[in-house]
């Protein structure tokens, strides 16, 4: 599985930040990282300096392979709790989606 951070302008994307990004949500995500194919994390600081409560918009686009790119949003005030929400909402919608599969 290739794992992608991006960030915007108003947030230095170095590598102590890439590891920590897929630390978080890879540890989230658990085994089920063993049907994806990628994972790409994209941090925004939407308010820049001014800051203010859930600034910080963390999305998450996994591809489990044979199927459609699976995307969720979550907004937070800090970036480390914007990636644990965005993990957790990754890690439940590919729970369900895969949860659908097995039903078939």
């Amino acid at each position: 599985m290739q794992f992608q951070l991006n960030t915007d302008a108003n947030i230095q994307g170095d590598d102590r930040l890439a590891e920590v990004a897929e630390n978080v949500v890879v540890s989230s995500l658990g085994h089920l990282t063993s049907r994806l194919t990628r994972v790409e994390v994209h941090l925004a600081d939407v308010n820049a300096a001014k800051g203010g409560a859930d600034d910080i918009h963390c999305t998450v686009e996994a591809r489990p392979e044979g199927m459609q790119p699976q995307t969720v949003t979550h907004s937070d005030a800090n970036i480390e709790a914007a990636l644990r929400g965005g993990a957790k909402k990754i890690r439940a919608l590919l729970d369900s989606e895969f949860g659908k599969l097995s039903r078939r």
